[in-house]
């Protein structure tokens, strides 16, 4: 991932590709079935605000970037960590849902889990 410094209107901007950024935005936002224009009111944004992130047209500031966090629900690491195929779930609550499981119930779902990521 490429970094560069950019400084716009007073602003300090990270870019790092731009293309994997916009690419997992847009990700984000349809594994969550939310539209580009509801996204973009319900951060108080002009409609085409996430439309113009995702197509390049805009840059993001770092406090906007933690507002599209918070908003998607997902950590600012998790965001970027290409390996992480499946955001919608709060592993945290899962984990403390595996917890609560017997050593035998557990067993299963780990064995599930195996298959699973093959």
């Amino acid at each position: 991932m490429s970094r560069r410094i950019k400084s716009f209107r007073g602003y300090t901007y990270l870019s790092m590709d731009e293309k994997f950024f916009s690419d997992r935005l847009r990700t984000l936002r349809n594994e969550r079935s939310i539209s580009a224009r509801e996204m973009s009111l319900a951060l108080g944004q002009n409609e085409t605000y996430i439309n113009k992130i995702e197509n390049g047209q805009r840059a993001v500031s770092m406090q906007a970037f933690l507002r599209i966090c918070d908003y998607l629900k997902v950590s600012p690491s998790d965001f970027f960590n290409q390996d992480i195929q499946n955001t919608k779930y709060d592993s945290e609550n899962l984990i403390k849902k595996f917890r609560k499981l017997t050593s035998e119930q557990a067993e299963h779902i780990s064995f599930i889990l195996d298959e699973l990521v093959k």
